[in-house]
Order: structure tokens, then sequence, then C-alpha cells
């Protein structure tokens, strides 16, 4: 990947902006609200420059929820028991993009689990019908792949990849995975340095307020996507889960007061307007975890604080209702009507 190297200052108005990770521990934890809104203001005014006024729509359809990974903080992860596992059909998935084209996306986002039986032909003939049938562009985020895999669905038209690093410190990764996979984090980042050698855009990203994150890792994972040159961030507030095992054992893995960033949506929202500053032409979306958390008001508020993209939900119920990672009431919604 041609790394990008984000600029110590940016220049907004007559105001000078230190990047640098001391300077963003400073506005992650500033009390200054008009400082803040300063700061929210100056985001906004960049995104409006570099990725211009308009909201971004992609398609997301959710394509499998079945993962061979035991994340300790997701749902999906292989130690969950009782969760229905679903593989959408080619023409499930082809449904959803025809949708994603009718309500004026110019993406489909294909994401699923870490399938233990993915089938790379099958994902390259999916592709292709996708690029065929409607023109979209074409993201895919399947976790880890090897590069093999990575360059035959390049070659099939996949335009961007989106890998999550989750969190740049090797410590906090340990923490919120089984010890097999403790070291994941170097094989994740060789990933995205390799996406960008193939030729996708790279996008990746993380949550913020997990248990045990500090100010400092969070300022640690921002200016971390910046030296990457991350085409796309997606920055969620961390949503517990109580069938995880960091959703049960919370209280205990949290830092110390004072020192333990909180999952909230205005926290989230500090990180995406700095990440904004970080990488003024990168897309960032109001993501799901932010509308969850926030509702409909936190997503738009998102839009006027750097964020430049929505996810449309396309999963096709009953699929919909159990691509679990974090609790969501619209699925559980979902769940419900199924079951009636």
């Amino acid at each position: 990947m041609n790394a990008r190297t984000p600029e110590t200052e940016v220049q907004a108005g007559a105001l000078p902006w230190r990047l640098d990770r001391e300077a963003l521990v400073g506005w992650l934890r500033e009390v200054d609200e008009d400082r803040v809104a300063r700061l929210f203001a100056t985001a906004d005014a960049v995104r409006r420059e570099r990725v211009g006024d308009h909201t971004r729509y992609r398609g997301l359809v959710e394509i499998g929820n079945d993962c061979q990974r035991a994340c300790l903080y997701c749902g999906l992860g292989a130690h969950r028991r009782g969760l229905p596992r679903y593989r959408m059909s080619p023409d499930e998935i082809l449904g959803a993009a025809h949708e994603a084209l009718w309500r004026g996306c110019d993406t489909l986002v294909m994401q699923s689990g870490e399938d233990p039986a993915f089938d790379l032909e099958r994902m390259c003939g999916v592709v292709r019908r996708v690029k065929a049938e409607t023109g979209l562009a074409v993201t895919l985020s399947l976790g880890e792949l090897d590069d093999d895999a990575l360059g035959a669905l390049r070659g099939a038209g996949a335009d961007r990849y989106l890998l999550k690093l989750e969190t740049t410190s090797p410590h906090l990764y340990r923490r919120i995975h089984p010890a097999a996979e403790g070291d994941g984090w170097r094989t994740r980042a060789r990933m995205l340095r390799t996406l960008g050698a193939l030729g996708y855009a790279v996008g990746s990203g993380g949550m913020v307020g997990f248990p045990g994150q500090t100010f400092a890792d969070l300022a640690d994972d921002l200016l971390a996507y910046a030296s990457l040159g991350l085409h796309m961030v997606g920055i969620g507030p961390w949503v517990a889960h109580p069938d995880t095992p960091l959703g049960r054992h919370a209280a205990r893995l949290s830092a110390p007061p004072g020192w333990q960033v909180p999952a909230t949506v205005a926290m989230t929202q500090r990180a995406v307007a700095l990440t904004r500053l970080l990488l003024p032409a990168a897309h960032l979306p109001a993501t799901t975890a932010v509308e969850v958390v926030g509702g409909a008001e936190g997503q738009a508020q998102s839009l006027e604080r750097g964020a430049n993209v929505v996810m449309l939900g396309l999963t096709p119920a009953p699929h919909r209702a159990h691509y679990d990672i974090y609790p969501n009431p619209a699925r559980a919604l979902s769940r419900a009507s199924t079951e009636v």
C-alpha cells in the first residue's frame, strides 16, 4: 500500500490543528464544549471541501453468519451456541444488489463472518454477476483471506475490501481474542498492505470504548489509519453483547476511571471528526452501531461532524435477524416477526 503520511497540521480558517498523539489525546479528553463544537465544525468543513456536500449510500447485505473465529466481543463467534447459521444463495445476493441499485446506492457491500466453508469460485461468480447486472461498485468484508483469494476476487471485479483492525494495540488485541489468535493484528496489518498492492480501495476501522481501551490507545488507532492511507474508515461505539465473554466481563476488564474511553456516540463522533482531519478525502460512515446507540438522530448528527456515508441494510428476512454481532432492536423486531 502506498502510505500517505498524515499532515501534522490542518489549516482551518486561521486555526492550525496539531494532529500528533498528544494533541489527539487532548481532543478526545476535551471538556470545553465550545472547543469540541469547533472541532466538529472544522471536520464538517473539511468533509464538504474534500468529499462533497452530499451523503453517499451503500447497500449492505450480510451474506452469511457462520464464522470460524471466536472474537470475544462478537455475537457471531464460533463459541456462540444456539444461533441459527445461514449462507445466502447467489440469487438472494443478486436480489439485494438490484434493490441497492433501485434505492440509489452506488456500492454493494457484501459482509460475512469468516466462513469455514468459504467457496472462492462461488464468491468470484457472485462478484461478476453483481458487476455485470447492476454496474455497482463492490466492497467485500469477508475476514482474513490469503493473497491468492484476494487476487482472484480483485480479478473478478471487486473494487474495495474492508478489514477491521479493531485495535492497533497488540496488548488489547490479545485481550479481545482467544490466545490462539493473539498475534492476529500482525496478519491484519499485512493483509491491508497486500490489498493496496492488489489495487483495492482499502478500508479498516475499529471500536470506540471497548473494555480496556484508553484515550492513548484510541489516538494510536487514528494515527495508524492515517499512516496506512486508508480510503475508508469505519468507527463505531462498542456495543456489549450479553452472550459474549467481553459483554459478560466488561466491568472487570475496563481500564481505571479516567483512563477508560466511554463507548458513546459523542466520543465516536470525536474520533470520526479527528479522522476526517487526518484523512480528509476518506469515506467515513455514520455506522450502524452509532444508529443502534444513538438512534437516527445520532446518525444524522454524525453526518454533520465529518462522516459522509450511510449503510442501508438490505439483508433479507429472516437472515437479518440472525446476523447478531451485537444487540440491535431492529434485528430483534425482525426475529420476532419471523417467529409469529
